[in-house]
Parts: C-alpha cells; structure tokens; sequence
C-alpha cells in the first residue's frame, strides 16, 4: 500500500468518526430535548397563547417565535402551507421569545394589542413583511413598527390603553419563564405534539406534522 494510500484511508476513517459523533451528539441533543419538552408539557401552551387554526386540532404546532427573527420570517408562509394542507387537523400555537430585546418587545406588544382588537394575524403579517424597517434600535424604529401596525388597521388609541394596562408585560414574562425551563436557545424552535423538530429544515417540519396527522387519521 502506497503512502497516498495510507493518507486517503486515514482521511476516510477520519471523516467516519467525525460523521458518527455529529451523529450520536445530534441525538442526543434531540433527546435531550423531547426528554424536556415531556417534562415541561404544562408549559409548552398556556391559556394565553396566541393560536391559528382550530383551536381543538389535535396536531398542536408550537413555534417559540421571535418577530424581529428572520429566520421565523422565511419560516411563516411554510408553515402557513402546512396548516392550510391540514386545516382540521393542526394548529399553530405562538410562544413569544424576545431574543432581540427591545425590536422583539415592542413587536410583541403591538400583536398582543392587535390581538385583543381581533386582527393579530394581519398584524403578524404586516410586521413580517415590514421587518427589516423597524427592527433596528432607538425610538425612530419603534415609530416605524407603530407606523406600520396603524397602517394595517391598529387603533393606536386602544392599543397604548391596552398595553399601559400591563397584560402584555404579564405575557410576555410567563413565556420567557417557560421558554427558559423548555431549553429554548434560538428561534424558531418548534415542537410537534411534543415532539422537536430536529433542524431547521422546513420539509422536516411538514414531514413532522404530515406523521402525526396520519397518526391520528389510523387512530379514529
């Protein structure tokens, strides 16, 4: 056997043991997860969880979800698809997680007051499609995201009463609480029936809900 030989198969064995531990570490950490997620099950969805979809489908989608994320951004019309491929069967539930501080607050602030006046998903779409405007610091952002939530039919009025009230800062405090507990480092993160969605790939997440709704579908 040559020299090269020695150094391609060396290399080989290399890139197998590298892949085997990315393996075994990528599951444990997926076990680890739904080991947690079974453990926290009462604060996986709360009363005042914002939800899209039949509020009694028994698919529950909960996406830990940050307004000011860009990755939750291109993650919404997927999951947008999904609950309309399943529209009896699933539901989205929103677990608020302000990874980015103050554009995340304010964000969750304006959806929680929208909510309350009974548009939170225009409200959710229109600073989704806005995000990049009002997702820097300082007052001149959070005047955008307020520009932006009036122009997508906020009564402005009504929502700073709504927001001085303090509820928003009660939900918002009850869903870092849980998140914490969860083990929930980035967004989005997402959880089928309890179960986590292993990466970050859409296609996993509709595989994911595709097998529980099938499940269900046997089971009736």
């Amino acid at each position: 056997m040559t020299r090269r030989h020695i150094v391609f198969l060396s290399a080989l064995v290399a890139l197998a043991m590298f892949s085997a531990a990315v393996f075994l570490y990528q599951r444990h950490t997926l076990q680890t997860a739904a080991l947690k997620a079974s453990e926290q099950a009462g604060s996986m969805v709360r009363p005042h969880s914002p939800v899209i979809g039949a509020t009694d489908a028994p698919v529950t989608i909960v996406e830990f979800f940050d307004p000011a994320c860009e990755a939750c951004k291109a993650f919404y019309p997927r999951v947008k698809q999904i609950l309309a491929a399943f529209p009896r069967e699933t539901r989205l539930v929103i677990r608020y997680t302000p990874f980015h501080r103050e554009a995340s607050v304010e964000a969750v602030r304006l959806l929680e007051a929208a909510r309350a006046q009974g548009k939170f998903e225009p409200m959710l779409e229109a600073l989704l499609d806005g995000q990049r405007a009002w997702t820097g610091q300082g007052a001149k952002a959070i005047d955008r995201a307020w520009a932006i939530a009036q122009s997508a039919g906020l009564d402005v009025a009504q929502a700073r009463q709504h927001i001085a009230s303090g509820v928003v800062d009660t939900v918002l405090s009850q869903d870092v609480s849980d998140l914490k507990a969860i083990g929930v480092r980035a967004t989005p993160t997402f959880f089928v029936n309890g179960k986590p969605l292993p990466s970050t790939d859409p296609e996993q997440l509709y595989e994911l809900v595709k097998s529980e709704v099938g499940r269900i579908r046997k089971s009736r």
